[in-house]
C-alpha cells in the first residue's frame, strides 16, 4: 500500500499532462480523485498500525532490490513519526488541490505539478533507503520551483530561483554527508534501519562532526532555521496561496523529519555532543522569527516568519531529546513527541493561514495589513477561520499548537532550563503579532472600498473546516495522535 501511495500521484501527474483538452474543473476533479488514493491507503495503514510496546518500529515494510552492489533497494515502511507526517501531508494536498486557483492559466499543468509534488513528498516520508530519500528530497525542489515560478505573482521567478539555489546548496551538503556516512559501513548499505542499528560513526570525532555539520546545514536550509532562512519570505509572498500552504505545511517538515531520521537516529553519540549548539540555533530561530514577524506589514510575510519561529520550537525539542542526559529519558521523549506534534500542528495551522492569505490576494491583490480593517462586518466566515487558526498558532489551550508547545518546553526544561525559559518569550511575541494582525484586519472601521468584500465561498469554507477540525481535535483530544507518535519516540529514546 505504501508503494501505491507514492506511485498513484506520480502516475496521475503524467496522465494529467497527457490528457489534453481538460478544463480547470475537470483537471481539478481528476487530481482530487488521484490525491484521495494515498490518503485512503494511509488511513488503512494507520488503522492496521500496531502501537504496542512489543511491536516493531517500522511496519508495513515493502522491499525490492535495486542496486545490490551499493546496498540500495526500494524500501518503504512507516513508524509513528513518518505515518503521522504522511497523513497530514496527504490531507493538506487534498485541501490545496480543492482550493481555487489564483492564476487560472495552464490549469492542467498546475494540478499535474501538484500531484508530482505530492508523490515525491510522500515518498520522502515513507522510504527507508537513504539514497532514495535523497532523490525524493531533491525532486521536491523541482516541483515547488515550477509551482512558484509559473503560477506565482510579482517577482515569482526570482523568488523561485532563490528558493531553488538555496535548497539545492543545502541538498548537496546532505549528499556529501550521506556518502561520508555510508562509506564507513561494512558491508555497504543505504538501509536506514541498518544504519540506525549499526551507528557507523560511533567513536569517531572529527569525521563524525563534519558529517553531522553537513546534515544539520542541509536540513537547516530546508526547515528553515536562522540564519539560512532568507529564501522563505519571498517564496511565500510570491507563491499562490495553495502553494504556500504546501511549502509551509509539507516541505519545511522534510528538514525537521530529516534531522530526526538521519543524524539524530544514525549518529546518536555525535548528535548528543552537539545538542547544545543545535538547541541554541533553534532558540535563535524562535526569537528571530517572532521578532521579525512582529515588524512585518504584509499579511503573508508575517505568517511566513512565524514558520521560522515554529520550526525553531520543533528543532529545540529534537535537540533536547538528543542530549542523552542520564535519568531524563521521560523528559527527552516528551520533547521529541512534542516536536513531531508541532510538525503536524504547524502543517495544519499554517496551511490554513496561507490558504486564507491566498483568498485575500484573489479578492484584493494585496497583502498589506494596513489596507484592511473591519472585515468582520462583511466576511464573518473568513474572520472566524482566521481567528481559530491564529489562536492555534499562538498556542492557545484547547488547540493543537498548545499540545505541541507544552510538551516541547516541559521536556526541554529538564535538559536546558535556561534555553526553555528564554524560548518562552517567542510565544509571547507570537501572541502579540497574531492578535494585532486579527485586530487590524478584521475589526475597527471598514474602508468603503471593501464594503463588497466577498466572504469565503462554500468550497473554501469546507476546506478550512476540515483542516481546523483536526486542529481542534488534536487540542481537545490528542491521545489518538500521541499514541501513534509515542510508539516511535519511546523506541527511539529507549533504543
Amino acid at each position: 500500500m505504501l508503494t501505491l501511495s507514492i506511485a498513484a500521484p506520480l502516475i496521475g501527474s503524467v496522465v494529467l499532462i497527457l490528457m489534453r483538452g481538460l478544463d480547470e474543473r475537470a483537471a481539478r476533479i481528476a487530481s482530487l480523485g488521484v490525491a484521495a488514493i494515498p490518503f485512503v491507503l494511509l488511513v488503512l495503514v494507520w488503522i492496521r498500525f500496531d502501537s504496542g510496546a512489543t511491536a516493531p518500529q517500522f511496519q508495513s515494510v515493502e522491499e525490492v532490490s535495486w542496486i545490490p552492489s551499493l546496498g540500495v533497494a526500494w524500501r518503504v515502511g512507516v513508524d509513528g513519526i513518518s505515518l503521522s507526517l504522511a497523513l497530514m501531508s496527504a490531507l493538506l494536498f487534498l485541501g490545496a488541490l480543492a482550493w481555487p486557483m489564483e492564476n487560472r492559466e495552464r490549469a492542467r499543468q498546475y494540478f499535474a505539478w501538484f500531484l508530482f509534488l505530492e508523490g515525491v513528498s510522500l515518498g520522502l516520508f515513507l522510504v527507508l533507503d537513504l539514497l532514495i530519500f535523497y532523490v525524493f528530497f531533491d525532486l521536491s525542489l523541482v516541483g515547488m520551483f515550477f509551482l512558484i515560478g509559473r503560477w506565482g505573482h510579482g517577482e515569482a521567478q526570482q523568488a523561485a530561483l532563490k528558493f531553488f539555489i538555496y535548497t539545492l546548496a543545502g541538498s548537496l551538503a546532505i549528499l556529501l554527508a550521506i556518502i561520508a556516512l555510508v562509506l564507513v559501513t561494512d558491508p555497504l548499505t543505504f538501509d536506514m534501519r541498518q544504519l540506525i542499528a549499526d551507528q557507523p560513526v560511533q567513536g569517531m570525532d572529527t569525521r563524525a562532526g563534519l558529517i553531522l555539520l553537513g546534515f544539520i546545514l542541509g536540513f537547516a536550509v530546508k526547515t528553515p532555521l536562522f540564519p539560512v532562512h532568507t529564501w522563505l519570505p519571498p517564496a511565500h509572498v510570491m507563491a499562490p496561496g495553495p502553494v504556500s500552504a504546501i511549502l509551509a505545511g509539507v516541505l519545511l517538515k522534510m528538514g525537521t523529519y530529516g534531522i530526526i531520521r538521519i543524524p539524530f537516529q544514525m549518529m546518536r553519540e555525535t548528535f548528543a555532543a552537539y545538542a547544545l549548539p543545535i538547541a541554541l540555533l533553534a532558540l535563535a530561530s524562535i526569537l528571530w522569527g517572532a521578532i521579525v514577524a512582529l515588524g512585518q506589514t504584509s499579511l503573508k510575510q508575517r505568517i511566513a516568519y512565524t514558520s521560522v519561529n515554529h520550526m525553531g520550537y520543533s528543532v529545540l525539542g529534537i535537540a533536547a531529546a538528543g542530549a542523552l542526559i542520564t535519568g531524563e529519558e521521560a523528559a527527552r521523549q516528551l520533547a521529541l513527541t512534542g516536536s513531531v506534534v508541532e510538525m503536524v500542528a504547524h502543517g495544519l495551522i499554517t496551511g490554513a493561514l496561507f490558504l486564507i492569505a491566498g483568498s485575500f490576494w484573489s479578492r484584493a491583490e494585496t497583502y498589506k495589513i494596513d489596507d484592511f480593517g473591519g472585515l468582520a462586518k462583511v466576511a464573518p466566515r473568513m474572520t472566524a477561520a482566521t481567528i481559530v487558526a491564529a489562536f492555534a498558532s499562538l498556542g492557545l489551550p484547547g488547540l493543537a499548537g498548545f499540545v505541541a508547545e507544552v510538551q516541547i518546553f516541559v521536556g526541554t526544561f529538564a535538559v536546558y532550563p535556561w534555553i526553555a525559559g528564554i524560548g518562552l518569550l517567542g510565544i509571547l511575541i507570537t501572541a502579540a503579532l497574531f492578535l494585532r494582525m486579527v485586530q487590524d484586519v478584521f475589526f475597527g472601521d471598514l474602508p468603503a472600498r471593501w464594503s463588497g468584500f466577498p466572504d469565503l465561498a462554500l468550497r473554501e469554507s469546507a476546506v478550512l473546516a476540515v483542516l481546523l477540525f483536526f486542529v481542534v481535535l488534536i487540542g481537545v483530544y490528542p491521545r489518538w495522535l500521541l499514541t501513534l507518535i509515542e510508539s516511535a519516540t519511546s523506541t527511539i529514546i529507549g533504543g
